[in-house]
């Protein structure tokens, strides 16, 4: 995922720049304290107290400057417009959010209003065009077929959840004119494996072929997660 991100920031921006970014639920922060660590100044809108305690938690720990460059706002992502103007922010972040909306229109629309002209918007949505995949490779073939012409499920916490299809969220991006330039799979091989699995001790070769799985068809097709990557008009 994030030589994804990269490989997308590099294509779009020029080398040195420093980007202003949103990241719309970070969560731990993984994604937003790694582009303040290269230089980039970092919003976090975060509607979960906890998790937004969190982040403040880890971001204590850095080093002053990567401090100064990271923001957090606690606010719900479907409303930019009550904290930023149009056009804010060069590169918008969406990851692991949109299956919490009862629907992903008025988040996307909020997302695509602050992103600037020629800005990134990275989403990461479940993929309802795959949702028998994980049931069926853990040989659960009621919930497999359960799961066939759904966009519903229950994820690895327990809470039932809504998955997007690709066709629908491209349709959705062009009419706010910010058309998927660019699409990956995430979670392709890997899906399958139970939370408390052992890390490889090469993790590089796990790494590599998830990579080119999320890359190449048929594969990315049925992956468990959807890398969009739109670019504003």
């Amino acid at each position: 995922m994030a030589r994804q991100l990269d490989e997308q920031i590099t294509a779009r921006f020029a080398v040195g720049r420093r980007l202003r970014v949103l990241d719309v639920g970070p969560g731990q922060g993984t994604q937003a304290l790694r582009l303040a660590r290269a230089g980039h100044q970092v919003t976090g809108l975060e509607s979960d107290p906890a998790m937004l305690d969190a982040l403040r938690t880890a971001l204590a720990v850095e080093p002053e400057g990567i401090r100064e460059r990271v923001s957090l706002i606690a606010g719900d992502g479907r409303e930019t417009g009550r904290h930023f103007g149009p056009g804010s922010f060069d590169l918008v972040l969406c990851h692991g959010v949109l299956m919490y909306m009862p629907e992903p229109d008025p988040m996307l629309a909020a997302l695509a209003r602050v992103l600037a002209p020629g800005g990134l918007l990275s989403l990461l949505v479940r993929n309802a065009d795959a949702l028998a995949m994980r049931p069926g490779l853990l040989g659960d073939w009621p919930g497999a077929l359960d799961a066939f012409g759904s966009a519903t499920y229950t994820n690895r916490i327990g809470l039932d959840v809504r998955a997007d299809r690709r066709e629908a969220v491209t349709a959705t991006l062009n009419g706010l004119g910010t058309p998927v330039h660019t699409w990956y799979g995430v979670r392709v091989l890997t899906d399958a494996a139970p939370n408390d699995a052992p890390v490889p001790a090469d993790l590089e070769p796990l790494l590599a072929a998830e990579e080119q799985a999320g890359r190449t068809d048929p594969y990315r097709a049925v992956a468990a997660l959807l890398h969009l990557c739109g670019v504003r008009a």
